[in-house]
């Protein structure tokens, strides 16, 4: 792979409050070295960045790329499953193609990381990854599997499921209330089982993919608009010692007041769109 010398452009590292002029020289596909008067091969690629501002790769925290089907419809629409309300032994990594062409689209605006899985249709939805924006196989442009278990409050369970068996905020914490202490009960019985096999409890593929949330290992990954639905959360992350991040929060004005800044990035309203880790 060329070596590439980004030369003289303004640097905003991530890392550093304030830009720089540098370069930034990339080799075998990755970061070399940035600092200034870089030297780089003959053979070597120079980008010219004088005027230009050059940022790290873009990270979408939240987003279902990839599993929408850009432009095809039903036969490419794979993010919310309908036939259940809660799903979480489903997988993000099963259902997305990586040649949607929303992907090459975040790609040219810079997103080169994201954080992608079903949407919030059911109670539980099943598991996000993270992944690179670049390939065309996605077990080869994977980050990190799983990263997050989807789960969601407020209205789009009762909206997607009013006609079947989900018509208010109450039954959607049931719902989520019942896994989670199934799921604590399965994994008591199989620890108390110690390999013994004639005393496990029969495998629960639901129930399993639960497991690593009440261990800690993944967050509940919690869709959550209204105030209420926030509190409604972290109560039940709470009860059962979980880790949660809180996405899309819109939370009224008066949150603050009304929770004394629990769950709210500023000690007043919730920021809007922002990943918080709970």
């Amino acid at each position: 792979m060329a070596t590439t010398l980004i030369h003289n452009g303004l640097v905003h590292d991530a890392v550093h409050r304030d830009a720089c002029k540098a370069d930034i020289l990339l080799a075998d596909g990755k970061i070399a070295a940035i600092g200034t008067d870089l030297t780089a091969p003959a053979d070597a690629v120079v980008f010219d960045a004088d005027g230009l501002d050059v940022f790290p790769g873009f990270v979408d925290a939240h987003t279902h790329i990839g599993l929408d089907g850009y432009g095809i419809g039903y036969e490419g629409c794979d993010y919310n499953e309908m036939n259940d309300i809660w799903t979480p032994q489903l997988r993000a990594i099963d259902g997305i193609n990586p040649r949607d062409p929303s992907l090459a689209d975040a790609r040219r605006a810079g997103v080169t990381c994201v954080c992608t899985g079903p949407g919030s249709a059911n109670v539980l939805g099943g598991t996000f990854l993270a992944m690179k924006t670049v390939g065309d196989r996605v077990d080869k442009m994977v980050v990190r599997d799983p990263v997050a278990m989807k789960c969601a409050f407020g209205e789009n369970p009762k909206r997607c499921y009013r006609d079947k068996c989900d018509s208010t905020r109450m039954s959607t914490a049931a719902f989520l209330r019942g896994a989670l202490m199934q799921a604590r009960d399965y994994g008591a019985r199989k620890q108390a089982a110690n390999g013994d096999i004639t005393k496990m409890p029969a495998y629960n593929q639901k129930l399993e993919a639960l497991l690593p949330v009440l261990a800690r290992e993944i967050p509940l990954k919690a869709h959550a608009h209204q105030a209420n639905d926030i509190f409604t959360a972290l109560r039940i992350a709470r009860e059962f010692n979980l880790r949660l991040t809180l996405e899309h929060d819109r939370g009224p004005p008066d949150c603050g007041r009304a929770g004394r800044g629990e769950g709210c990035a500023d000690g007043g309203r919730p920021q809007l769109d922002v990943c918080q880790q709970v």
